[in-house]
Order: C-alpha cells, then sequence, then structure tokens
C-alpha cells in the first residue's frame, strides 16, 4: 500500500464547501494527499454572501497543530482564513517548531472574502506581516490582496511583476502574485522565487461566479511541496487544477461551485 503524504490545512470552515478546509480537503485528495484540518473559524457562508464569523480560541488553534505534528509526519501545510490577532499568534506559536523541521509553508493571506466580507480583522494584519509572512515557502496574494500590502493599484502585467518582485524583497520569500482580476481573455500569475520569474497563464473562464480558488490554488501547491515536486512545478500543477475545477464547475440554479473531483490533468 502507498502511504500518502499528510498536509495540514490551517483555515475556516466554509459550510457551502466551495472554500476553506473543505476545499482543501477536496483539492488534497484529488492529488494524492492525505488531509489534515485546524480549523481556526466556522464561517456561515456561500458563494455570494457571508452571514456569520465565530473564531475559534487560540488555544484549540494551537492544540490542533501541536496534536497533528506529534502523531502525522506532516509534509507541507498551507494556511487560509485566520481570523484576528489572538489566533494568529497561536498559529505562529505553533509553527515555529516546525519550522525548524524545514516543512514548507504555503501562505493565503486571505483578508477578503469574494462577497467582499473582510475576512482579517484589522489590528491583526501587522502580525501577519510582520511575523507569520517570514514563516512561509510561498505566499500567495490576490491583486487585491497585494493592493493592499503595497498600497498600489495594479492595473496591468508590468505592474504585476513590479508588485511581485516588491513583496518578495520585503518579505524574503517567494510570492505568487494572481492575476485573476485583470479583464482580458488570459489569467495571468506571476511567480517570483530568488532569481527565477516564471509566468503562468490559463484561458479565462468567464460567466461562473463562485468562491474558493485561491483556497484550492494554494492547497494545489502545498499537495505538490508535499509530494516532492519543485515550487515552479508545484505552482503549476496548482494552476492547471484550479483551472480545471473552474472549467468544469458544477452549477444548480444561479449558485455555481468548483468541481475538485474530475482531475483532468496528470
Amino acid at each position: 500500500m502507498i502511504h500518502p503524504p499528510p498536509v495540514l490545512t490551517i483555515a475556516g470552515s466554509d459550510c457551502s464547501s466551495g472554500a476553506g478546509i473543505q476545499a482543501d480537503l477536496k483539492t488534497f485528495t484529488a492529488l494524492g494527499c492525505y488531509g489534515l484540518t485546524a480549523l481556526t473559524s466556522v464561517v456561515a457562508e456561500v458563494p455570494s454572501k457571508v452571514t456569520r464569523i465565530q473564531l475559534l480560541e487560540a488555544a484549540m488553534i494551537q492544540d490542533q497543530i501541536t496534536v497533528l505534528a506529534e502523531t502525522f509526519p506532516i509534509a507541507a501545510a498551507k494556511t487560509g482564513m485566520l481570523g484576528g490577532k489572538s489566533q494568529i499568534a497561536s498559529v505562529i506559536a505553533a509553527w515555529h517548531p516546525l519550522a525548524k523541521r524545514g516543512i514548507p509553508l504555503v501562505i493565503d493571506p486571505v483578508m477578503v472574502a469574494t462577497s467582499g466580507r473582510r475576512l482579517l480583522e484589522v489590528d491583526a494584519l501587522t502580525l501577519l506581516l510582520e511575523e507569520l509572512f517570514p514563516l512561509a515557502t510561498i505566499i500567495t496574494p490576490n491583486l487585491d490582496e497585494a493592493s493592499v500590502l503595497l498600497e498600489v493599484k495594479i492595473t496591468n502585467r508590468q505592474e504585476m511583476e513590479q508588485a511581485a518582485h516588491a513583496l518578495a524583497s520585503r518579505f524574503s520569500t517567494a510570492i505568487l502574485l494572481k492575476g485573476g482580476h485583470l479583464g482580458g481573455n488570459i489569467a495571468p500569475d506571476i511567480l517570483v522565487a530568488g532569481d527565477e520569474v516564471h509566468w503562468f497563464e490559463a484561458p479565462r473562464v468567464h460567466g461562473v461566479h463562485t468562491h474558493g480558488t485561491g483556497c484550492t490554488y494554494s492547497a494545489a501547491i502545498a499537495a505538490g511541496l508535499a509530494k516532492g515536486l519543485s515550487l515552479a512545478v508545484s505552482v503549476q500543477q496548482g494552476k492547471d487544477f484550479v483551472t480545471h475545477a473552474i472549467t468544469r464547475h458544477y452549477r444548480w440554479g444561479n449558485v455555481d461551485a468548483l468541481n475538485h473531483h474530475e482531475l483532468g490533468i496528470p
């Protein structure tokens, strides 16, 4: 029997199962990994709106990570929605021993939901930037998140590349800047990792209104790293997987959801 690498997601629960830990678990399974979860919050949401957020106690978050790390040979991890200052502090405290073990950490800096609801408390941002980001193997902001971090507007590929380099320099880690919010028929992303620069492109899928693409993308990258793939190959796997999940989306009336099950990629 082949035992899949365990991958940990530290994120919130989405009751509609399109984003958060539910999307992460589907992605891990589809890509041949065993998913572990450290829950940070419970969110009442659907693709179009968030109605309630309940953050978990910091001690519970830290204990989940710690007991999993003591039991499983965690091969990689990712973070998603963290919530507030105390929740982020608990993740930082729990992750420091794992960072010393060289476990790759993918940070999806979830700040705002697709519906527009803020998912990160304002007073938590400084802690996120100064203490959690330095622990990352790669950080995966979208254009809106990068604009907040850099206090600039990003409107084209040249500005994307400048922003990615600026973020990589500021946080001394690899940056995947996702260009899904740019216009046009191509969705471009750029990876800056040390001296390496890679662009990843896919046809834009029009007319699909869902959420969870950032969760799915970062989870697929973590799965690739857990299997020993290089960072660039892991990002390409993530790009292919999320594009396929959008293209093969589910639809019930006016509700769309990503399809994490029909793999469609090597």
